[in-house]
């Protein structure tokens, strides 16, 4: 089992960027595949992106050439880089993890793991 931390979340205008962390307890980290998953108010969760075991990524087609998924196994650590943020992308940002195969979690967008999440706010 691990356990998910999130931070790097905040206050931003329209056009900035911030960047997510996803800490993660546990040596075995790096056999994990790694998610981020967003949630707006009143708004079902959605897939934002993931990474593999081998650093392969998804993303979600809204996401697409703003954001940028990394780990760094070393340090137990996945990161988001958000650019060029938007109001809708307004949101508590969960990561999540697990190790089942990478084709199972892009298919099903089905994480076991999950942390607190981090709220992002960007402002008009």
């Amino acid at each position: 089992q691990v356990q998910l931390e999130e931070s790097g979340g905040g206050l931003v205008q329209a056009g900035g960027s911030l960047r997510l962390s996803c800490a993660a307890s546990g040596r075995t980290f790096s056999s994990y595949v790694v998610g981020w998953f967003r949630q707006a108010p009143g708004k079902e969760r959605e897939f934002v992106s993931a990474i593999s075991r081998s650093g392969a990524s998804d993303y979600a087609d809204s996401v697409k050439g703003r954001f940028t998924i990394t780990r760094d196994n070393a340090k137990n650590t996945v990161y988001l880089q958000m650019n060029s943020l938007k109001p809708e992308d307004t949101a508590v940002y969960y990561c999540a993890a697990d190790t089942r195969g990478w084709s199972f979690v892009v298919a099903s967008k089905r994480l076991a793991f999950w942390g607190q999440g981090t709220q992002v706010t960007v402002s008009s």
